[in-house]
């Protein structure tokens, strides 16, 4: 009779530690979990950060003369020379995604759209090119976007001779 109750009770004592032991591990569990969650929150919360602090930048910059004269000097658009749409697939490894968007350019003399006219096929090749060596994640943010609009800037330029594109304007962007 006493060796069955210490059979019992050994029995209750392992049961016992494999339960500990499931314990721990789920903890363990849980706490790796957590903190690969934070590092996550993290690395996605920088984005974040830099977008605030550049929103707040300006304010503190309106104040100096000079920059009120570089915001002035954006608000005046230059003669526009709108192009046709443009349908392209994205860079990536499945080839599912396709990006939809028009495009116009700011020239810096109404000259230009002469020169644009007769280039025509070779503006839309450069920005072909361009547009389908991008992935989505390149061009998914406002950065991305901003340094997109850079290299086509920069491209095109590289191709006139009777003037310059300032600027590159996204009328439409879709992704998908």
């Amino acid at each position: 009779m006493a060796e069955e109750e210490e059979k019992e009770e050994s029995k209750e004592e392992g049961g016992g530690k494999s339960k500990n032991m499931m314990l721990i591990i789920i903890i363990v569990v849980l706490v790796f979990v957590l903190i690969i969650g934070a590092v996550a929150a993290f690395l996605l919360s920088g984005d974040d950060e830099e977008q605030q602090m550049e929103q707040s930048e300006p304010s503190a910059r309106e104040a100096s003369p000079m920059k009120q004269k570089k915001r002035i000097a954006s608000l005046t658009v230059g003669p526009m020379y709108p192009l046709d749409n443009f349908i392209v697939n994205l860079l990536s490894d499945s080839g599912r995604r396709f990006l939809k968007t028009q495009i116009n350019l700011e020239m810096d003399t109404e000259d230009l759209a002469a020169e644009l006219d007769s280039k025509i096929p070779v503006v839309r090749d450069v920005i072909i090119k361009v547009l389908t060596s991008k992935t989505l994640e390149e061009i998914s943010t406002a950065k991305g976007k901003e340094k997109l609009k850079d290299t086509l800037l920069n491209q095109i330029n590289m191709r006139l001779k009777d003037g310059e594109i300032n600027n590159v304007y996204f009328t439409e962007f879709v992704i998908q």
